[in-house]
């Protein structure tokens, strides 16, 4: 018999299942709240039935919300697995993909996105461009990187833009530094301490540029390239410093350093995978752009759907 459900239907219960809510649902598959919800209702319209609880937080799916949910795992990698098929098919198996990083916090969530890519494409030569880079798009440019992942997606002649996640930041300091006690930083509360950051320009620091320097504010710098050394200076009274959330909550977990908020707004931000327009519709890039993202989601805390800017 025909059937109501279609793909999108068995999308968005998933982007239910994950995100526990239908808003932050709609963001996570770019559509609406009112767009999300109106293809809810035509599914317990037809099957005159709920399925989930509305006023449960996370939500509940019902019976039946359960039973489209188990369809929806057990058909969705199927479909994805076809479509990738047919790219294979259509487009060739074979490639290359060299990934640069202007990120220092990026390789622990980045690898594992790798190895998953390498099993899907086992005939596209994967690696990363060795060394922290400062200027990752200008090796597309150059033809030395084909994906970079930058914190910014500034227009640029040649390159296309993939949105991957925000994400938060938190600020870190030893369990017994007087900052401890207060839930929220604002920019005067950095201004006597010594801020621990990586090495690189200010203007690739988000609290530097977002929140220190409209305040005029310019505290005295430590800097390392490992973020173990940064935590373990922050523990030992060196200075405080604001690190990603996903990368302190491990430390925080064994009790190492205290964490707060930075600004009653929070600091977050942004991560875009670039690459040069003229490869943008390869299916293995695309691919490993959306392995990137959803593996930033299922294994990060902190995130938020990122969208792209109109430029």
């Amino acid at each position: 018999m025909d059937s109501i459900i279609e793909l999108r239907h068995l999308k968005t219960l998933l982007a239910l299942e994950e995100t526990g809510s239908v808003s932050l649902a709609a963001k996570r598959i770019f559509l609406t709240q009112s767009a999300l919800s109106h293809q809810i209702r035509a599914l317990e319209n037809y099957y005159n039935t709920p399925l989930f609880e509305r006023k449960s937080t996370p939500l509940r799916f019902t019976p039946a919300g359960q039973r489209l949910l188990q369809l929806a795992r057990e058909l969705m990698p199927k479909v994805a697995t076809a479509e990738r098929d047919l790219a294979q098919i259509i487009e060739g198996e074979a490639g290359e993909l060299r990934v640069a990083v202007e990120c220092h916090t990026c390789f622990d969530w980045l690898m594992p996105a790798m190895g998953e890519f390498r099993l899907l494409w086992p005939q596209v030569e994967l690696d990363i461009v060795s060394g922290f880079h400062v200027d990752p798009v200008g090796l597309l440019l150059q033809h030395r990187a084909d994906v970079a992942i930058v914190s910014e997606a500034e227009p640029q002649p040649g390159i296309t833009y993939f949105p991957l996640f925000s994400y938060e930041m938190a600020g870190i300091c030893a369990k017994d530094h007087p900052l401890a006690n207060k839930p929220v930083w604002e920019a005067e509360d950095f201004t006597d301490e010594t801020l621990i950051t990586y090495p690189v320009p200010d203007d690739m620091l988000d609290l530097v540029k977002k929140v220190l320097q409209p305040k005029g504010i310019n505290p005295p710098r430590r800097h390392s390239e490992l973020t173990i050394a940064i935590i373990q200076l922050v523990a030992s009274r060196r200075g405080i410093a604001a690190l990603p959330y996903w990368t302190v909550m491990p430390y925080l977990e064994k009790d190492y350093v205290t964490s707060c908020e930075i600004t009653s707004d929070g600091l977050h931000s942004e991560l875009y995978a670039a690459m040069r327009t003229e490869n943008a519709d390869k299916s293995y890039l695309d691919n490993f752009c959306q392995i990137v993202r959803d593996r930033g989601f299922a294994d990060l805390s902190g995130l938020s759907v990122l969208e792209m800017k109109e430029a």
